[in-house]
């Protein structure tokens, strides 16, 4: 089971106040219904591929409506062949919605209406609604963290946002060929939202994902940047001992000052210790900034004795 199925079917066991259950429905009803005309009257379908969802939206109509309600499963004939669920109203289609206030002017409404926003704990069961009927979300494991919410409308699609903007989640929104999109990139803004509409399973799940993505990561840095800094002291390493044989080999060690020979004969005898490593093998104290100038000296030499080799392969 995908993570969005998983964070899904957990909302469908959130318990609801009846205010909020009205909220809920209202949403899955904007969100995943269609209303057909019958018989000089309406037919509302209410149809998903999640039998956990179908199960809550078929609860919370039987709670709200009185009437008859059929459950219909149909199996998709175009690529997967899933099963779709349809919940369908036949009776008192047009009174139900008015007393849920989606019902205006002879049409279903798509704007929210204010008895699914008059309270907090509402706005949030009308967002759950929305998402368990047209939202998706992708594994926190994936590449990119995404949430979006599919909307039937531009009206619909911005009063939704207009939710998330009082929760500061600070979605976005985008027309595509199948609804105007919302949707959350950050992975913050995801698990706030996921806390929000109470999908805490997902949201502790989401969050040590996140933990240990973000482990992994650092250490990823870090295992980098020694391994840069590693053959920076590498290179740098084997150009001085490049050096230090070129000077011995044209004038002899000996010809140097003290100092540079000190220096010259130790990082001939340690070729693979670091700069810090050198200073605490010479016989006298020398600080990191006074050995690396002495090494400065020696590249200036053998970078005369290489000019000097040009001129006399040129003459």
């Amino acid at each position: 089971m995908s993570f969005a199925s998983r964070t899904k079917k957990e909302l469908t066991q959130v318990a609801n106040k009846p205010c909020c259950e009205y909220a809920e429905l209202t949403a899955l009803i904007q969100h995943c219904g269609t209303l057909h005309d019958w018989e000089n009257g309406y037919v509302l379908d209410l149809s998903t591929e999640n039998a956990a969802i179908a199960r809550r939206a078929y609860t919370l109509l039987r709670s709200s409506f009185n009437g008859p309600l059929e459950v219909l499963v149909q199996k998709k004939m175009r690529l997967k062949k899933n099963n779709v669920y349809m919940i369908r109203m036949r009776n008192g289609v047009e009174s139900f919605l008015k007393r849920i206030d989606l019902w205006q002017d002879g049409v279903m409404v798509s704007a929210i209406p204010t008895s699914s926003t008059d309270q907090q704990c509402c706005r949030k069961s009308y967002m759950r609604g929305a998402f368990l009927a047209s939202g998706s979300v992708n594994d926190p494991d994936s590449h990119t963290y995404h949430l979006e919410i599919s909307n039937k409308s531009s009206e619909q699609s911005a009063h939704l946002l207009q939710l998330f903007d009082e929760f500061r989640l600070h979605a976005k929104s985008i027309e595509r060929k199948k609804g105007h999109i919302i949707y959350l990139k950050e992975g913050e803004k995801i698990v706030e939202f996921l806390g929000l509409i109470g999908a805490h399973q997902a949201v502790l799940h989401f969050e040590e994902v996140r933990i240990v993505k973000g482990m992994r990561n650092q250490v990823n840095r870090l295992v980098n940047c020694e391994t840069a800094n590693l053959n920076k002291t590498i290179s740098a390493a084997v150009r001085q001992i490049e050096n230090i044989k070129l000077i011995e080999e044209r004038m002899g060690l000996d010809k140097l000052p003290l100092k540079l020979q000190v220096v010259a004969e130790k990082r001939l005898q340690y070729p693979e210790i670091t700069l810090q490593e050198l200073c605490e093998v010479l016989p006298e104290q020398v600080s990191k900034s006074g050995l690396n100038h002495r090494l400065r000296k020696l590249d200036e030499i053998a970078k005369k004795i290489r000019a000097e080799k040009r001129k006399l392969q040129e003459s």
